[in-house]
């Protein structure tokens, strides 16, 4: 029986799911995977008490896409969102559109007004600056080799109020 997918906190066996899906995405090296790992490690020891929140959203067991933000240090109401990762095989299929939208309530529900995201400028990023894009975000600055040399950082916001 299939069931509809639910995106609410993630929970502590989820950890291992998550960072395979930051595996299998292709285009994060093993330092940012390192993080991810690190992230949601830290959230599910930690719970509300962890600087970084994650979001899953899974379907019969099964994790489908996540999402990590945090506020930005030093300002008032605004957040990073800083990972949204879908499975390949659930790419367009509304996953990441679902998971952004949940995202946003989550900040709106902690004050926030601002969501910042940074991406980078290479090639394969192409789909993600193009699905930021999609779902109201403004590319704002680009830091020309910022990440390396020939990979930028690309800047996009979003008003939430």
């Amino acid at each position: 029986m299939t069931t509809v997918p639910e995106i609410q906190a993630t929970h502590a066996d989820e950890a291992g799911p998550i960072v395979n899906l930051a595996r299998k995405a292709g285009v994060f090296n093993e330092e940012e995977i390192a993080t991810v790992e690190e992230l949601v490690r830290d959230y599910v020891a930690k719970g509300d008490a962890s600087y970084y929140r994650f979001l899953s959203c899974r379907q019969n067991g099964r994790v489908l896409g996540f999402t990590c933000y945090s506020p930005r240090w030093l300002t008032q109401g605004t957040f990073d969102l800083c990972w949204i990762c879908s499975a390949p095989d659930e790419q367009r299929q509304g996953v990441g559109g679902a998971l952004v939208r949940q995202t946003e309530q989550a900040i709106r529900a902690r004050g926030g007004r601002l969501v910042l995201v940074e991406t980078s400028s290479r090639p394969e990023y192409e789909p993600a600056r193009r699905f930021y894009e999609s779902h109201g975000y403004r590319r704002e600055a680009v830091i020309t080799d910022f990440y390396a040399e020939g990979d930028s950082l690309v800047l996009y916001s979003k008003r939430l109020v």
